[in-house]
């Protein structure tokens, strides 16, 4: 008997490249047209090569210092924010509870922070961090500590800091909490038997186990911290100073502030293309995980 083939999902092929060229394709073809041009308005462009890229990728000039400049304030960013949240994010899936009625309860506590708009979070702290009428704020100031994230650089760090932990750290503890759903009770029983301490039910059991989604929590929380913007810049809009200028809100400003799209379609260019690179990077690492795993 003859087997059928349906071809009609073919036909939904089309509206969905369209819609990708619409959203994606044709916008980063005009990113990387400005990025070789230069204008001086009344829609008038000439061509500038690599130009943009050469004065980007070097230190001595302006632009390119600048450019590193809020590029170490990111990694920076992203280090911290990496070395507080996956710690901090396994040690709370571990005190989750596995069975019962708090579980559920656990899980809603834990979700709501991510339910937030970006925006309403940097509004909530801006407000919440002010020394006359932040309970944050007020606290520290009373305690003798001078804390004033409009004005002091540290304040300011720490600011955004604390932040983003209250705001992505669910996140890790989520993605932990469910690689430690996914280990087999025979695994504990055995580690009972055995006579397996706490530390190494974790370090032998619990870890390896949680190695894949770990990884992902880590690629998410790097893109993420990497390409902030919303938050830093509505708490702080960057400073003071250039203190909190990363390199998103150092693109907003080159190319909405300063009209400088050449400039600006550059660094985009050259941002993006370092955030696929580790994507890339964690990707490869991934797969090589996979392969030891069933070899």
């Amino acid at each position: 008997m003859q087997k059928v083939i349906n071809n009609k999902a073919w036909f939904l092929v089309p509206p969905v490249l369209l819609t990708v060229a619409f959203s994606a394709v044709i916008p980063l073809m005009t990113v990387v047209n400005y990025s070789v041009q230069d204008t001086f308005g009344n829609n008038q462009f000439f061509w500038n090569g690599v130009g943009w890229y050469e004065e980007l990728l070097s230190p001595s000039t302006e632009l390119g210092g600048r450019f590193f400049d809020a590029l170490w304030r990111n990694l920076l960013f992203s280090a911290i924010i990496l070395a507080v949240e996956i710690p901090l994010g396994i040690a709370v899936a571990l005190s989750m509870p596995r069975h019962g009625w708090p579980v559920a309860t656990c899980l809603v506590i834990m979700a709501m922070p991510l339910l937030i708009p970006w925006n309403v979070v940097g509004t909530i702290w801006q407000v919440f961090s002010r020394g006359d009428i932040g309970l944050l704020g007020w606290m520290i100031n009373h305690i003798g500590i001078d804390y004033n994230y409009t004005q002091g650089p540290t304040s300011a760090w720490f600011t955004i800091i604390v932040m983003d932990v209250w705001h992505w750290t669910s996140l890790v503890a989520l993605l932990c909490y469910a690689g430690l759903k996914s280990i087999p009770e025979a695994y504990y029983q055995a580690a009972r038997i055995d006579g397996a301490s706490r530390w190494a039910v974790f370090r032998m059991i619990q870890l390896p186990k949680m190695r894949r989604v770990l990884i992902i929590a880590v690629l998410l929380r790097f893109m993420d911290s990497f390409m902030i913007y919303t938050e830093p810049f509505v708490v702080t809009g960057g400073g003071p100073g250039n203190s909190t200028t990363f390199l998103s809100i150092d693109l907003v400003k080159l190319a909405l502030g300063q009209f400088d799209l050449g400039k600006a379609a550059a660094m985009s260019i050259v941002y993006n293309l370092m955030i696929l690179a580790v994507c890339w990077v964690f990707y490869t690492v991934m797969l090589n995980l996979d392969t030891d795993r069933r070899a």
